[in-house]
């Protein structure tokens, strides 16, 4: 999607505890909503289904420090969690995408929150 269109809707992957795995869309209603709504819908629907999950991820396309990257979020029901990142330049003339490093750092709970 990303090379194909240039960008991407959130979505996430929940891993159940039996161990299928699935895609999870955020439906708002609306033909072109802003992310921050598309990640709070599914964020929403991931937190009521966490007593059957194991793990999730949320997959955005984000700007951060100026550098528009994929962002995902990986989230254990254990305990683990943390946030990967990967930077990302267009190239001209429609040529594709030029990835940047990877980052990855530890970071808040969301769906399994001990607050």
């Amino acid at each position: 999607m990303l090379d194909k269109n240039g960008e991407f809707f959130p979505y996430g992957v929940a891993l159940d505890a039996e161990g299928p795995i699935e895609m999870v869309a955020g439906w708002t209603g609306s033909e072109r909503p802003p992310s921050a709504e598309v990640l709070q819908v599914i964020g929403d629907a991931l937190r009521t289904r966490a007593a059957t999950l194991r793990a999730v991820a949320i997959v955005a396309d984000v700007l951060t420090d100026g550098s528009e990257a994929i962002r995902v979020e990986l989230e254990h029901r254990e305990g683990a969690s943390m946030t990967v990142l990967l930077p990302y330049k267009k190239r001209r003339f429609g040529q594709g995408i030029e990835y940047g490093d990877l980052a990855a750092g530890a970071t808040h709970r969301r769906i399994w929150s001990t607050d």
